[in-house]
């Protein structure tokens, strides 16, 4: 009975220990659940919370990094963290926490590279994570290694994993997390470091994304800016070159800039924002390009010098064009694009920074357009331009045409209207039109001339050497500088009038009919600047119309003088007609006619017998007259002897 007992006492106290044991064993699964489920849901929390984060500040990374940081280093249970971004050269720390101050100072400033068996190392070779349980056991710390020694004695760190943030394989950054003492991370909490890190990489994605489409929308927005610019000001490109450039510097984070147009010898300021002060006076002045310097290489064919750090650049070393750049005006880095119509140089835009640093492939293709949009601004212009001249010009000529037929025959106005409009549309000063004889040249007219030189003109004077070149046959004397000019012997009247008249640049255009020289048309500027092919085309036209009045001028002379000389015939004949047998009134017709059509003061007509000369008619004064009615008869030979007949008063 006793043994019966205690068998089942024995027994039962064997069913209390498994079932204390099972007990145990579920408190302890139950606490594992519990802490699993905590730790999900707090990971949960934390993704949820950074993903709110996310969502709040679209396109602005640095909340993202340090909420995503602050919740990996909790959650791992690490003293220290570095979100480091890769700019395909090295790792850039761009939020951080729990690190040390003169830790922090060495990342900002140092220039190693990672040791041979660092983490980063690591990820840059392709793993994705990168656990070391103890620093100071690796081959860096051993061989003293200014990284890792930096890591362990100003950063104070033992244990550390890093996780690679990547998109398509392409390294992006990395998360790196650390503890002050030696102690593995967990499968979990590494997890949880890529399940972060992902995170990172949306993010990242998503800011480029956005910084791209409103990149592209501030630019979409510029270049509609400047069109209404080009639009609300055809033909100015002042306002459209300012704006421009504002938006191109904005746009590029550039500090100051320029636009230079080319003229073909050099370059000459166009727009120019926010220089300073000591540069401005040298970015005014007109840029020869040099072989070898930035807008030679321009003029040599390239369209784009990228220069991220101007005091280290070939050009820069080579020579003191750039320095000026460097000392007055802070210039570090700049971005030069040419300006080109087809194959030929217009000019070209510029911007600098005053930091070292490479423009974005972005920002180039930016300024490219902008360059696109300077080409068309200009080339609109230029139409623009001639449109306008062609207009003028037509509009002078129909002015020049209406004076002609309004004064049929008189040159005076024709000339006068000829000289204005020609002066005035190839940006003279002053100048004449004078006619030639053959021998002389003579102004019939003169514009801007002080009045006793302009005197001088109108009398008959010799041609100059330069005159001579177009009697000789030359289509005109261009005589773009003055200053330079040999004068040599024969040209003392001429340039004594340059002197004078303190003129720079001389045009000597002649009026010719076939290839005779009929004239010329000259055209002074003070400036010191030739005149272009077309203002040279142009006086060219207004001379040939000045011939074409001269030549109406002639034949409506011819003409009336023709009709003249038939109307004096048929009153001839008509008082013949009307006076048979009777030739007093005929011969008084008859030298009243031949005095007034050959512009004679005076005439007498006498008849010989053989021995006298007898007077018959006298057209004049009316002692004249009463003297030769007087004098009946003259002595006679076998012809008319003028000197006896000027002796005795003929």
């Amino acid at each position: 009975m006793t043994a019966a007992l205690d068998d089942e006492m024995t027994e039962l106290r064997r069913a209390n220990a498994e079932l204390r044991q099972r007990l145990d064993e579920r408190t302890v699964e139950l606490e594992l659940r519990t802490a699993e489920r905590d730790e999900a849901h707090a990971q949960q929390t934390a993704t949820a919370e950074v993903l709110q984060v996310i969502n709040s500040s679209p396109g602005d990374l640095a909340p993202v990094f340090d909420a995503m940081l602050e919740k990996a280093m909790r959650l791992c249970d690490a003293s220290m963290g570095v979100f480091a971004r890769f700019d395909g050269n090295r790792f850039k720390p761009a939020v951080s926490r729990g690190v040390p101050p003169h830790y922090a100072e060495y990342l900002a400033t140092t220039s190693e590279q990672p040791s041979p068996e660092g983490t980063n190392r690591r990820v840059l070779a392709g793993e994705n994570v990168a656990h070391m349980i103890d620093v100071m056991e690796g081959v860096g710390y051993r061989s003293a290694h200014p990284w890792v020694r930096a890591l362990v004695e100003l950063g104070g760190a033992r244990s550390l994993m890093t996780v690679a943030l990547r998109k398509h394989g392409a390294l992006l950054g990395t998360i790196t997390l650390y503890r002050r003492e030696v102690r593995a991370f967990t499968e979990k909490q590494i997890a949880l470091l890529e399940n972060f890190a992902a995170q990172a990489v949306i993010a990242m994605e998503n800011a480029r994304l956005l910084t791209e489409t409103r990149e592209a929308l501030e630019q979409q927005t510029a270049t509609a800016e400047v069109l209404q610019v080009i639009n609300s000001s055809p033909g100015n490109l002042a306002p459209v070159f300012g704006a421009m450039l504002e938006k191109a510097m904005r746009l590029c984070d550039a500090a100051y800039g320029h636009l230079r147009i080319y003229d073909g010898e050099r370059f000459h300021i166009a727009a120019l924002r926010g220089a300073p002060a000591a540069l401005e006076d040298f970015h005014r002045k007109p840029l020869t390009p040099v072989p070898g310097s930035p807008v030679g290489r321009l003029v040599g064919g390239e369209t784009i010098i990228h220069v991220p750090d101007l005091v280290g650049s070939e050009a820069y070393r080579a020579g003191p064009g750039l320095t000026a750049l460097v000392e007055l005006g802070g210039a570090r880095s700049y971005l030069l694009v040419a300006l080109r119509k087809e194959e030929a140089l217009l000019g070209y835009l510029v911007v600098y920074r005053c930091e070292v640093g490479a423009f974005t492939d972005q920002q180039i293709a930016l300024l490219q357009n902008f360059a696109a949009q300077a080409v068309i601004a200009m080339e609109n212009a230029r139409l623009l331009t001639e449109t306008r001249e062609t207009l003028e010009q037509q509009t002078a000529t129909a002015e020049v045409l209406g004076v002609i037929n309004s004064s049929p025959g008189d040159l005076a106005p024709v000339f006068d209207a000829i000289l204005e409009k020609a002066h005035s549309l190839c940006g003279a000063e002053y100048g004449g039109l004078a006619t030639y004889d053959g021998e002389c040249f003579r102004a019939l007219t003169t514009r801007g001339y002080p009045e006793e030189y302009a005197a001088v003109l109108r009398q008959p004077f010799p041609p100059s050497t330069f005159h001579r070149a177009l009697v000789d046959g030359e289509h005109l004397v261009h005589l773009a500088d003055t200053t330079i000019i040999e004068w040599g012997l024969g040209n003392e009247a001429f340039r004594r009038a340059v002197e004078t008249s303190g003129a720079g640049t001389v045009l000597l255009v002649p009026l010719r009919k076939d290839d005779t020289l009929l004239g010329l048309i000259s055209a002074a500027r003070k400036e010191t600047r030739a005149f272009s092919d077309k203002q040279i085309a142009l006086l060219q036209n207004f001379a040939a119309q000045a011939v074409i009045a001269m030549e109406n001028a002639r034949l409506l002379t011819e003409t009336r003088e023709a009709l003249e000389q038939q109307t004096a015939t048929a009153e001839v004949l008509q008082v013949i007609n009307s006076s048979p047998g009777d030739l007093a009134p005929v011969f008084d017709a008859m030298l009243e006619k031949a005095t007034r059509l050959c512009e004679a003061s005076f005439g007498i007509m006498h008849t010989y017998d053989g021995e006298l000369f007898h007077h018959v008619a006298t057209q004049g004064e009316p002692d004249l007259v009463a003297f030769w009615r007087q004098t009946p008869a003259l002595p006679g030979i076998n012809r008319f002897d003028h000197s006896v007949a000027r002796r005795q008063g003929g």
